[in-house]
């Protein structure tokens, strides 16, 4: 799949999601097969532009492969701004978010509020295109509700505007996350461009990737809540794409992968931050292995870095003493 001049490795990408597709979980999704990891999506809104929240966002000091920030706001200007802000940092792929669900951001006719307004949607995307001269994507939903699904009208405005790929979550933003994602209309919209599309939405497994690419006919899916607590289901996607055997990773892999994971976050955010965040990444991946809540709840009263690492050493050493690992 190509991207203006990129041309991604696989068909397998990770999703931007807010408060956790930082450089250390970007990096180790790269590390296990994801040919593309877009940035958490950062607001437009000039006045933020150099809070230490939006920096770190989109930080990519020492980061490999392809670097896609995706940007959030309703004014044209701004995202304009927003996009010549982020390519002076290092950004490669400019990606504009018109599918973010959350009350909070819709309520500001952002995200995939903008999908009621056709018009507005081609001045941003236009203004955003002309304003960089490396590739902008989209990431869209399926329409504002079941009874106004316009993706393919949003996709062939897209077009129109200069956008270079898409990405289409197959669901309204009405939906949210609940229920099934639905992929037909994924088929349409790539049915109706000649750029590269991405599906989006409930791709949980080696076998249900394959399947959706296989429904939709869309270039690559995009991978989100899946990769939580499991970066390697990258690599079993890949694997299992080029016929080869897939298998998780052994107990030893995960525990030096969890304690690098630690590290880097309390490397990144400081130790104070770092320990936060760390707790629920700790917890995703506890989600994946014999692990009970006790086990989480002690690794969140841990209040040093230091200390959150002996205790996943420990509780490693404790699935070996039980004979699970």
């Amino acid at each position: 799949m190509q991207i203006g001049p990129h041309t991604l490795k696989n068909p397998y990408i990770l999703a931007p999601m807010a408060g956790i597709t930082d450089r250390p979980f970007r990096t180790l999704c790269r590390r296990y097969g994801a040919a593309l990891a877009v940035s958490e999506m950062v607001s437009a809104n000039p006045a933020l532009r150099h809070d230490r929240k939006t920096l770190l966002r989109t930080d990519h000091r020492g980061e490999a492969g392809l670097r896609s920030v995706q940007i959030l706001g309703n004014d044209p200007r701004d995202m304009a701004e927003a996009a010549r802000f982020n390519a002076d940092r290092g950004a490669q792929i400019i990606d504009v978010n018109m599918g973010c669900p959350a009350k909070k951001v819709c309520s500001k006719a952002a995200g995939s509020a903008l999908m009621r307004d056709e018009l507005l949607v081609f001045n941003i995307l236009e203004a955003v295109v002309r304003a960089v001269d490396i590739p902008v994507t989209l990431k869209i939903r399926t329409g504002w509700d079941t009874h106004q699904r316009n993706a393919v009208n949003i996709a062939k405005i897209a077009v129109l505007a200069g956008i270079q790929a898409l990405t289409v979550h197959g669901r309204t933003r009405a939906c949210g996350f609940s229920g099934e994602a639905e992929y037909r209309t994924i088929g349409e919209v790539k049915q109706a461009v000649a750029i590269p599309v991405i599906a989006n939405g409930d791709i949980d497994s080696p076998s249900k990737a394959l399947t959706v690419l296989k429904e939709t006919g869309a270039d690559a899916v995009m991978v989100g809540r899946a990769a939580l607590g499991q970066p390697w289901i990258f690599r079993a996607m890949s694997q299992t794409h080029d016929n080869s055997s897939s298998k998780s990773p052994e107990y030893s892999e995960i525990r030096e992968l969890i304690l690098e994971h630690m590290e880097e976050l309390h490397a990144f955010y400081g130790e104070h931050q770092g320990i936060r965040i760390a707790r629920k990444h700790f917890g995703w991946y506890m989600d994946h292995l014999p692990c009970n809540m006790n086990c989480k709840s002690g690794f969140n009263s841990e209040t040093s870095a230091l200390g959150q690492l002996a205790y996943v050493a420990d509780v490693f050493d404790q699935m070996i003493d039980l004979g699970l690992a």
